[in-house]
């Protein structure tokens, strides 16, 4: 990950820039970061202290937070544990709500050949990874699929969202 890191009305100095890069590279246990993306950090004065804020593009979308204290280095500590809980939070709250197996939620899905819509394109990569991590991709995203490719199976797979709020799973066959 490459980093960005600006200063308004404040130098930034090395040792202010090592410690944003360290606590930031803590983040790549966590989430896939693209070495081609650049976090950006920006410290500035506000108000009584400083005001930290971060933003690091990740490929499930944008994690961003923002702290203000009068130390710069807890409110880079405080920044980068915001970001940490944010990402704990949505990986615990899909894992709990998902600990039974979705096989109960698999759908067909129908389609309607009466539709004369024009059809939109789309090329996308399938990257490989369990369930779980395949939906909190989709959360995190805001969609309402997801196509990967399964870890254990080694097979194309599409999770979606249902409309009674569950998931559903769709495998490709052989």
């Amino acid at each position: 990950m490459k980093f960005a890191i600006y200063g308004e009305n404040v130098t930034v100095n090395d040792t202010m820039r090592e410690k944003i890069e360290e606590r930031l590279s803590e983040l790549n246990k966590y989430v896939v970061i693209d070495e081609a993306q650049s976090a950006r950090v920006t410290v500035k004065i506000y108000g009584g202290g400083l005001k930290v804020e971060v933003n690091v593009p990740t490929k499930v979308g944008l994690m961003r937070s923002e702290v203000v204290h009068e130390d710069f280095s807890t409110a880079v500590d405080l920044a980068i544990d915001k970001l940490e809980d944010q990402i704990r939070r949505q990986k615990g709250r899909l894992s709990r709500r998902h600990k039974d197996s979705l096989a109960e939620n698999f759908i067909a899905a129908n389609t309607d050949d009466e539709d004369e819509t024009p059809v939109r394109t789309k090329t996308v990569y399938a990257e490989e990874m369990v369930l779980d991590d395949a939906i909190m991709h989709m959360e995190m995203l805001s969609h309402s699929f997801f196509i990967y490719r399964d870890a254990d199976s080694e097979k194309i797979a599409v999770v979606y969202k249902r409309n009674d709020g569950g998931y559903g799973l769709i495998e490709v066959g052989e």
